[in-house]
């Protein structure tokens, strides 16, 4: 008698969750083909059209899509670990102008001398301008007939300690001149040191207040959001950090998403290549790691993780903090892409990161998500945005398609976990 095949045995539910699992991964990439065609069939029907699919139209899409992507992958994270992150804007925010503060305040220089170039010459011209008001002000109490002595005295005090503090002041300034051809070139890497870390150490401290204070993340994130802006205004002082184009920001960081043809490698941008780096990275993190494992399964059934004797608090501490890695990272792009820091450039842009996961396949419910599907919702954002661009579209269309977009990427992953649990 032969032997059943194999599939004979297999039971429905069994077929239909494998059938499930083709879907969330070949469905984001369908759905991006279908956005690509559709855009380009209908820019092609434009007298004017035909650049939609031109490789200058791609590039510029990577590039504008490439701050979302980054800070999506530590999204991902969060979000197969059953949590959510709403500070992921303001703390990318924050990073950038960290970063761009650094480099215009001459980091190491200020470090190693407590001081910078541009800082200790303003003290100068500071002390120089006071010295010449007390002159002034003295000259002219003189002059009248009931002059205050004792305002006087007060003034030529004043005047006194300034004319001692100057030329210690200028002999400062020439030993930070003279340092500064060898330590500035080290303030780049500070920067981006400090900027990056700066996330790390946010991503932390929001892993941390969601495990010990035991509050739903959607809250706990909700706060953050507000600290981490009010952090990276009080950094820039309530303005926009601008270092020196020419003389603060290296070429390479200044050219990091450029789109000029000494920029790029292999037709794109080297920031736009470094984002498969990380996916890559991260995808075999999850994959192959104990760590990936535990932060599926803490999406899946956070007590039944715990049950099984893994340290839930300590687990979610470390994929927040490394969440805030790739926020950091994200950071750097979108400073690369500005070449300031703007303490609000962030606001709102967590929704869009948030949206790249779900899009991507990600359930907001957890225990699941992809980096590959990850990469391609922020794709197929970035190829809408694009598209309505070239179609002549205004801001609010853009805004209506991606809304629908989302809340039809949420049913559907609602309707897939009905049928999963039927």
């Amino acid at each position: 008698m032969p032997k059943p095949l194999p599939h004979q045995n297999e039971s429905p539910v069994l077929t239909r969750s494998r059938w499930s699992m083709l879907g969330s991964a070949l469905g984001p990439f369908l759905a991006l083909a279908l956005v690509i065609v559709l855009f380009g069939f209908a820019d092609g029907l434009q007298a004017d059209g035909g650049n939609f699919l031109s490789l200058r139209n791609m590039r510029s899409i990577s590039v504008q899509t490439a701050t979302v992507a980054v800070a999506a992958l530590g999204m991902t994270i969060i979000v197969i670990a059953g949590g959510i992150d709403l500070s992921a804007g303001t703390s990318l925010a924050l990073c950038a102008t960290v970063l761009a503060w650094c480099l215009k305040e001459d980091a190491a220089l200020l470090i190693v001398h407590g001081d910078n170039v541009a800082g200790i010459q303003q003290k100068i011209d500071d002390a120089q301008e006071r010295l010449d008001r007390i002159s002034n002000e003295i000259q002219r109490a003189q002059r009248r007939n009931n002059a205050d002595p004792g305002k006087i005295a007060e003034l030529e005090a004043e005047q006194k300690s300034l004319q001692r503090q100057l030329p210690k002041l200028q002999e400062t300034s020439k030993t930070i001149q003279k340092a500064a051809p060898n330590i500035s070139p080290y303030s780049p890497a500070l920067a981006v040191f400090a900027g990056i870390g700066t996330g790390c150490l946010a991503g932390l401290l929001n892993g941390i207040l969601v495990s010990y204070l035991r509050v739903v993340p959607f809250i706990v994130t909700l706060g953050t959001m507000r600290l981490y802006l009010g952090m990276a205004k009080e950094v820039a002082d309530e303005t926009t950090v601008r270092p020196d184009l020419n003389e603060q920001i290296p070429h390479w960081l200044g050219s990091f998403l450029s789109l000029q043809q000494d920029a790029r490698w292999l037709g794109f941008p080297l920031g736009v290549w470094l984002i498969f780096v990380l996916a890559l990275i991260l995808a075999a993190v999850l994959r192959y790691t104990v760590f990936g494992r535990y932060v599926f399964a803490l999406g899946s059934n956070e007590s039944t993780a715990r049950l099984c004797g893994i340290n839930v608090e300590r687990n979610k501490i470390a994929l927040y903090g490394l969440a805030g890695l790739f926020f950091g990272i994200a950071g750097l792009y979108q400073f690369s892409l500005l070449s300031v820091g703007n303490p609000t450039s962030g606001i709102g842009l967590e929704l869009n990161v948030i949206a790249a996961v779900v899009i991507g396949g990600g359930s907001l419910s957890g225990g699941r998500g992809s980096v590959v599907g990850t990469l391609t919702g922020a794709a197929i954002m970035a190829v809408i945005t694009s598209g309505c661009t070239q179609l002549g579209l205004k801001n609010p269309v853009q805004d209506m398609i991606l809304g629908a977009i989302i809340v039809a990427a949420v049913a559907i992953d609602q309707i897939r976990q009905r049928r999963l649990a039927a």
